[in-house]
């Protein structure tokens, strides 16, 4: 099917919309139709290169949408379903079996080398290949492919546009504070930077019952958006 993405065509290069071709689902995969994508310094660092991800590609990975049609292997979701999309992980080595994902054996290969495992992609543009697949989904399109593991279904009550940056910078944040920190109610602790990981750990703070929550930034607005979501005036 033909598809508009925001194509990374080489180091430092800007993001164009193009029309490209993607797969249909493969039998473990997941076609979503994608409503929004959250902008991630991850994206910009990919784009000029600070990690050996090949290029061509279509990036992103904050992505939500509603699911067009899925493989015949996919019992998790099912077309109409709203979706939001994270991070891939093989579901197989031991850390997945135990229920930690984020530090999968194949990490890397799910995430950063831009393509599926058996190494295809689902991208073309004429007969030249678009690395795809990037964090298992390359939401910077109209349409993408993700797999049964990285999507999450959604309640119909919950925005896209809201839900979509919980795919990397929200649970980034949140999950320092929640899962490696795990602070006692009433302690106090300092953030420092308050871009949205920093206000998703400011609020994570707050949820866990700390009690004084400093804000630390060189930019006003960022400050106050911070106290907005509960650092300490």
């Amino acid at each position: 099917m033909n598809v508009r993405a925001a194509v990374t065509q080489s180091k430092g290069a800007p993001f164009t919309i193009q029309e490209v071709e993607l797969d249909q689902p493969r039998e473990d995969e997941v076609l979503v139709h994608m409503e929004a994508a959250g902008m991630c310094h991850t994206d910009l660092i990919i784009r000029d290169q600070w990690y050996p991800v090949p290029l061509p590609a279509v990036l992103g990975h904050e992505g939500a949408g509603v699911v067009e049609a899925v493989g015949a292997a996919v019992t998790k979701v099912a077309p109409g379903d709203r979706v939001a999309m994270s991070y891939g992980s093989c579901g197989a080595c031991v850390k997945c079996q135990a229920g930690r994902p984020w530090v999968c054996h194949d990490f890397w290969g799910r995430n950063f080398a831009a393509a599926r495992a058996d190494g295809t992609s689902a991208l073309r543009r004429g007969g030249e290949v678009i690395h795809s697949h990037f964090f298992s989904q390359s939401s910077f399109a109209t349409y993408a492919i993700a797999t049964e593991r990285n999507v999450t279904k959604l309640d119909p009550s919950v925005p896209l546009g809201v839900v979509a940056p919980f795919g990397c910078g929200v649970q980034t944040g949140a999950g320092a504070v929640m899962n490696a920190l795990r602070p006692e109610a009433g302690t106090s602790m300092a953030v420092f930077g308050t871009g949205t990981v920093g206000l998703a750990a400011v609020m994570a703070a707050r949820a866990t019952g700390c009690t004084t929550i400093i804000g630390v930034d060189m930019r006003p607005t960022r400050l106050e958006a911070a106290r907005d979501v509960g650092a300490t005036p």
